[in-house]
């Protein structure tokens, strides 16, 4: 196991943010050169974050350093090239101790909010020396790379004046403050200089490039930028200077041309992309957020939280990590979980079993959804995706307006396929289209399993392995759900918060299944040749799946067998067991035109499969009758034509 996998792999819970929610302010925003520009109020500082339209791969940031609007040329050219440009007002503290406690919390806090990488590019301008290489020295595995402009590299130069610089009497009164000293002696005999120190900087290769002009009389190079960069690279520190002497030299030398704009975003582009490992922020959005639950969790401590998916959920793995969370996150919380995984399940099983696997135990505050593998893999229309899961959240809100829904988008080869070859998988853009409209967080584990295995962290084949995730494989899982439901539940609750009813807006669709429900076998009017078997078993030696095995089942084995159901809704279909001797079905409704279904799928030589079939959608409302008859055809890979029926399900209209 290489080193960013072992980190993945000890790193699963060390997951740490900072509550900031109560020194934070409001969030004004304005364009900055065709992009976002974000000003916030952050432990009384201004905080500005540019945000580019398009996030180039990995989220990587310019974090600058004093004099945000000087010199923006290189600025414009990494934001427009998906760069995040952060900015700190820190001034009057000259890269101070204080100045370095507020930078840490910033490098927390821009993370964990706008899900940037964990290695920023550092810009310092003249005295924006003193902060990045400060910053720098005491967090120097957190730095891709420093560029600094004229800049302070040792405070005896400037402010202080103490060599041949012209110094800043006001300044050196207001640095000396900010350090804390008592006198200038001990100011001069301070050794936490950027020019000091530079070792560890070095072992990690920190690359740094600094402009400078030749004639500077307040920063001069002699002082500054020649004695630093001479002793990082004696050090091994790699290290460049570009002297700028074409143009107009200002401010005796101190401002100068940036010769080559292009250059800088070069250099920072080149060694701030793709560093590290990636952040799982940019993979999960948290629309209107898990507020109700929190609530319910730190209020009431109590708190049901549901699991609904297929084999994902059902092996263990993930879902274990997010219970041990929230049993961690909540101590005090009495917790019940329901884990609602079967096999090969996915959305349109997960609408019409939900009150009977869910919704039966009581009011659900959480409830976790998976279905973008099962729905794809199963072939499910687009169409039959949509009303499902739309299905499933409507008829959570109609059981508990205040629930709270999350939906996760797991992995598999095809995905990964298609993120490759720049698309969004189908699947994934039909859940998402559901969690926009209903304001519900989701995770996207394909794109970001996929980024991260494109990013070098680790591989399919070695480490992966499957669709259903090797114990690596479930923690990176459970890392970025964990990710997620830490920022959700970040911040600060006041005594008299109250849960929000959610509104249900207008479906997105016609008819979602939000009223699906099992009806039993035992309504069904038989004719000759069907049976209920109870218990049923199979004695093929095939596989079987929990509540297909041991149960009753209603079975015909030969063609023309019969049956007639009446049904309330406006849809409605079969769940069946099919085997390696699955067969067709004919069915209609109401007298309409008779219709053909091939139960057997491509898993059913080996397992006898569970398999809900949609007979009908969009019917009116109100009572249905449908027929069903074993069919003569059968697929040629089926041994047989028997059709093993375990539910029948409808979606009852309001």
């Amino acid at each position: 196991m290489n080193a960013l996998r072992l980190k993945w792999a000890i790193g699963l819970y060390f997951l740490v943010h900072n509550i900031w929610a109560q020194n934070i302010g409001a969030d004004s925003t304005s364009e900055w050169k065709g992009s976002k520009r974000h000003d916030l109020q952050f432990e009384g500082r201004t905080l500005r974050v540019i945000e580019p339209r398009e996030a180039a791969f990995g989220n990587p940031w310019l974090w600058r350093a004093r004099f945000p609007d000087w010199h923006t040329e290189q600025d414009s050219i990494l934001v427009a090239e998906g760069f995040h440009l952060v900015y700190v007002d820190t001034d009057n503290l000259y890269g101070s101790p204080k100045a370095m406690a507020i930078w840490n919390d910033v490098y927390d806090f821009v993370r964990s909010k706008y899900g940037l990488s964990e290695k920023p590019a550092l810009s310092g301008v003249s005295r924006g020396g003193l902060f990045v290489y400060n910053w720098a020295k005491l967090n120097p595995k957190k730095v891709s790379c420093i560029y600094a402009e004229a800049p302070v590299c040792d405070f005896k130069s400037w402010p202080g004046g103490f060599g041949k610089g012209r110094g800043s009497k006001d300044d050196w009164e207001k640095l000396m403050k900010a350090y804390g000293f008592r006198d200038e002696a001990e100011a001069k005999g301070y050794e936490g200089q950027p020019i000091d120190g530079l070792e560890a900087l070095a072992a990690q290769k920190v690359p740094i490039l600094h402009t400078i002009g030749l004639h500077d009389e307040f920063v001069p190079a002699e002082e500054n930028t020649f004695i630093l960069v001479d002793r990082y690279l004696k050090l091994g520190g790699p290290a460049s200077i570009v002297p700028c002497t074409q143009g107009k030299q200002e401010l005796n030398g101190h401002h100068f041309p940036i010769e080559s704009p292009r250059l800088v975003a070069d250099f920072v582009k080149y060694n701030a992309s793709h560093s590290g490992p990636l952040s799982s922020r940019p993979f999960y959005n948290l629309r209107n957020g898990l507020k109700n639950s929190y609530i319910k969790f730190e209020h009431e401590k109590k708190g049901t939280v549901a699991f609904l998916g297929g084999s994902i959920t059902f092996n263990p793995g993930w879902r274990d990590s997010v219970m041990l969370f929230l049993e961690k996150r909540f101590p005090d919380t009495e917790f019940k979980f329901i884990a609602a995984g079967i096999p090969s399940m996915g959305s349109v099983p997960g609408a019409f079993r939900m009150e009977r696997d869910v919704l039966s135990q009581g009011p659900i505050d959480l409830l976790f959804e998976e279905a973008a593998v099962n729905d794809a893999t199963n072939g499910r229309s687009d169409e039959e995706q949509k009303k499902a899961m739309e299905g499933i959240v409507r008829h959570l809100r109609k059981e508990n307006p205040s629930a709270d829904m999350v939906l996760f988008h797991f992995v598999d080869p095809d995905k990964i396929a298609d993120y490759n070859q720049g698309k969004v998988p189908e699947v994934i853009v039909n859940h998402e289209a559901v969690a926009e409209h209903y304001g519900l967080p989701s995770l996207n584990l394909a794109k970001e399993v996929t980024m991260r295995i494109a990013n070098g962290e680790f591989t399919w084949e070695d480490d992966f392995k499957n669709l259903h995730p090797s114990p690596f494989g479930q923690q990176v899982y459970a890392k970025a759900m964990i990710d997620m439901l830490e920022t959700a539940y970040l911040g600060h609750l006041d005594a008299d918060d109250k849960r929000v009813q959610a509104k249900m807006p207008k479906a997105l669709v016609s008819h979602p299944f939000e009223m699906g429900e099992l009806l039993p076998i035992q309504n069904a009017r038989l004719s000759k040749g069907w049976e209920i078997v109870d218990p049923w078993s199979p004695n093929d030696g095939k596989s079987t799946r929990p509540n297909y095995t041991d149960v009753p089942m209603l079975i015909a084995t030969e063609p023309g067998a019969k049956l007639k159901y009446k049904f309330t809704g406006n849809a409605a279909g079969i769940a069946v067991a099919a085997g390696q001797d699955a067969g067709t079905i004919q069915y209609r409704i109401d007298k309409g035109d008779w219709q053909i279904k091939d139960l057997f799928t491509q898993w059913s030589a080996y397992l006898h499969l569970p398999w809900y079939y949609v007979l009908a959608y969009d019917l009116d409302a109100g009572e249905h009758e449908l027929e069903l008859k074993v069919s003569d055809r059968k697929n040629p890979h089926s041994t047989g034509h028997a059709v093993r029926i375990r539910y029948f399900f409808q979606n009852a209209a309001d």
